[in-house]
C-alpha cells in the first residue's frame, strides 16, 4: 500500500510546484498577507520581504518542498528566490501553500541575499488561516499547534531579524517531522 502511494504522492507534490506563476500572483499574494491582521503590520515597518505564491511539499517518511518567489527591498523587486526543503519523520501527503519572510533591517536583508541561506529545524512561521485572523496555528519544520489570535502575534515576532508566515492553498498534510528551509537568492 505504501509503495503505491509514494509514486502517487511525488507526482502531486510535483505538480503542485511545477505550475507557474503568474506576473501577478506575487501581487495577490502580497495582498492576502496583507489583508490578515497578524502579517500586515510588518509591511509597515519591514525593511523588505520574500514572497512565495505558491509552495508545495509532500511525503511519505522522507518529504520536500519547493517554491519560487521574488524578493523585495522597501518595496521594490529586486531578485528572485528559491526554497528547496527535506524533512525526516512522520508525515503523509501533500499540501500546497504561500509563504512570506520579513526583514526587519539591513542586516537580515543581507544575510538571506547574500546566496544561501538557511533557516534550521528550530525555525517556525505563523499559519495564517483563510479568515485572516481568526485562529492561527505556529507550524514550521516540526509538528504545529492551534493557538489564538493574540499569541499568533507573539509568535509572529522577529527571530534573528526574520519573521515568517504560511496560507495554506490546499492538500492536506499529516507530519512531526525535522527538517529546514534553504534559500537561494538571485539579483534581478
Amino acid at each position: 500500500m505504501i509503495k503505491r502511494l509514494i509514486p502517487i504522492l511525488a507526482l502531486f507534490s510535483m505538480a503542485l510546484t511545477v505550475s507557474p506563476a503568474r506576473a501577478d500572483s506575487y501581487q495577490d499574494t502580497i495582498d492576502v498577507f496583507k489583508k490578515a491582521v497578524d502579517s500586515n503590520r510588518y509591511f509597515k515597518t519591514a525593511y523588505g520581504y520574500a514572497v512565495f505564491p505558491t509552495i508545495g511539499k509532500g511525503g511519505v517518511g522522507i518529504g520536500g518542498a519547493f517554491g519560487n518567489g521574488r524578493v523585495y527591498e522597501r518595496g521594490k523587486y529586486v531578485g528572485d528566490t528559491s526554497m528547496t526543503q527535506l524533512t525526516v519523520g512522520f508525515q503523509l501527503g501533500g499540501q500546497a501553500y504561500s509563504e512570506i519572510i520579513f526583514f526587519e533591517d539591513q542586516r537580515s536583508f543581507k544575510d538571506f541575499t547574500s546566496g544561501n541561506f538557511e533557516f534550521g529545524a528550530e525555525a517556525s512561521a505563523v499559519a495564517i488561516t483563510a479568515a485572516a485572523g481568526a485562529k492561527a496555528e505556529t507550524t514550521g519544520s516540526s509538528a504545529g499547534a492551534s493557538v489564538n489570535k493574540d499569541t499568533a502575534r507573539v509568535v509572529g515576532a522577529y527571530n534573528k531579524g526574520m519573521a515568517t508566515f504560511t496560507v495554506a492553498k490546499g492538500g492536506l498534510m499529516y507530519q512531526a517531522t525535522i527538517g529546514g528551509q534553504k534559500f537561494s537568492y538571485k539579483p534581478r
